[in-house]
């Protein structure tokens, strides 16, 4: 392929460095399990008991994810989604928990999770209701993040249905940060705020830094391979703007992972995870554990990929070149290393050959005078020492994505001599 077929996109973030909230939190991207994707609004456990949303759900998924891995994998937070509530709130005007769904109390949910070296999250909303209907917190920020705190909650996902004025955004987000801190508990802060506000402006992303842990921008994700695309398009479209608010304590959240469910194929579940190891996201699965197949399981457990997504820089990946059907996107890593990946958004045919070299890609100038180049997906090799003028050849399926990590080699005095 030659580079005439292709566009560079000349990507160069702001070297202002993030300003993100100062509560110590989500110095690298939450790692955990959400509800919502994969088990929705499902309330009706008489005709569903397993799959509906009660303590028994999150009770499950915790002990999975301590038996099978997951926790020493890094995925810490078990989180609650919307539906967890009762539709009124006590005689103090506090949030409560459904008493036939969740008999023990939040309370009691939290400790066992915790007894299982976890953390739970939990679901409120910045408007009147939430989005399924159920109290919001206009309002009552003081009080619920006050019941969260006493709960033991360690993540708040934090919704913006059902907010009279959309201008109030702000304040309603900013306030319940502000009520969050007081707390004195440290609960990690997950935010709504742009994707509400991207309907009607430009969010105002410094202000979102200082006060979310992380922050959705785009519509939630589907189990589909066309959600997927539509959130890599609108992020690609967008990066010069979100690219330079994220680094340590504050996160673009693309959405949950969806790997192990139905609508991906093995080669798009790969694209997902190495695309949000690159967006440097947050990485909150939402299937079921109980129930997963062993690909999926070993592809969301890679060490290699997590570790791209937890490098300690903290420095979100955007895509450099798009054209011929496909795109590359990169990520820099902390040591001058470098994260690629290489993604076929054709959806015909079978594998096609990419060549990576200093003309494709201008960050390739690491490799001067030596780099060596790993490939960690679709099957991990070693693919040896590498210079400037080497021409590195991957092959990648179709919606598939081949991800490499790229890391020089310093010149000894011997080299010169």
């Amino acid at each position: 392929m030659s580079v005439s077929n292709i566009v560079l996109i000349w990507f160069v973030s702001l070297l202002v460095p993030a300003s993100a909230l100062d509560n110590g939190l989500a110095l690298t991207p939450t790692m955990g399990w959400l509800q919502w994707e994969r088990f929705m609004c499902n309330i009706d456990c008489d005709a569903d008991p397993r799959n509906c949303i009660r303590e028994e759900l999150f009770m499950e998924m915790a002990d999975v994810m301590v038996k099978e891995g997951w926790k020493d994998a890094g995925y810490e937070f078990v989180c609650i989604d919307d539906c967890w509530t009762s539709h009124r709130r006590d005689a103090q005007g506090r949030l409560q928990a459904d008493p036939k769904r969740f008999p023990s109390g939040i309370k009691k949910l939290a400790d066992y999770v915790h007894a299982k070296g976890l953390k739970l999250g939990i679901y409120a909303d910045t408007g009147t209701r939430t989005c399924e209907g159920y109290p919001g917190s206009l309002g009552y920020y003081d009080i619920d993040a006050k019941t969260f705190a006493d709960w033991g909650v360690d993540l708040l996902k934090f919704d913006g249905c059902f907010m009279p004025d959309w201008h109030q955004l702000g304040e309603g987000y900013t306030n319940m940060s502000r009520a969050l801190n007081q707390t004195g508990r440290s609960i990690v802060y997950s935010c709504g705020w742009p994707l509400y506000e991207w309907q009607h402006q430009q969010p105002d992303y410094e202000a979102i830094g200082k006060t979310c842990n992380h922050w959705r921008n785009y519509k939630d994700i589907y189990d589909q391979w066309s959600s997927v695309k539509s959130i890599l398009d609108w992020t690609a479209d967008h990066q010069k703007i979100l690219v330079p608010v994220a680094g340590p304590g504050g996160w673009n959240d693309p959405d949950m992972l969806i790997i192990g469910n139905f609508g991906l194929s093995h080669d798009q579940q790969q694209t997902q995870m190495a695309l949000w190891a690159i967006m440097a996201a947050p990485l909150l699965m939402s299937n079921d554990l109980r129930n997963i197949c062993p690909k999926a399981k070993e592809l969301l457990q890679n060490k290699q990929i997590i570790a791209i997504n937890q490098d300690p820089l903290g420095k979100q990946g955007y895509r450099t070149l798009k054209g011929d059907s496909f795109e590359v996107w990169e990520r820099p890593l902390s040591g001058n290393r470098l994260a690629v990946a290489v993604m076929n958004r054709q959806e015909i045919g079978g594998p096609r050959r990419f060549i990576i070299s200093v003309a494709m890609l201008p960050s390739w100038q690491l490799c001067n005078p030596k780099c060596n180049v790993t490939q960690i997906l679709p099957v991990y090799k070693e693919m040896g020492v590498q210079n400037l003028f080497s021409e590195v050849m991957v092959q990648v399926n179709p919606t598939g994505t081949t991800l490499l990590t790229v890391s020089p080699i310093k010149s000894s005095p011997h080299d010169t001599l």
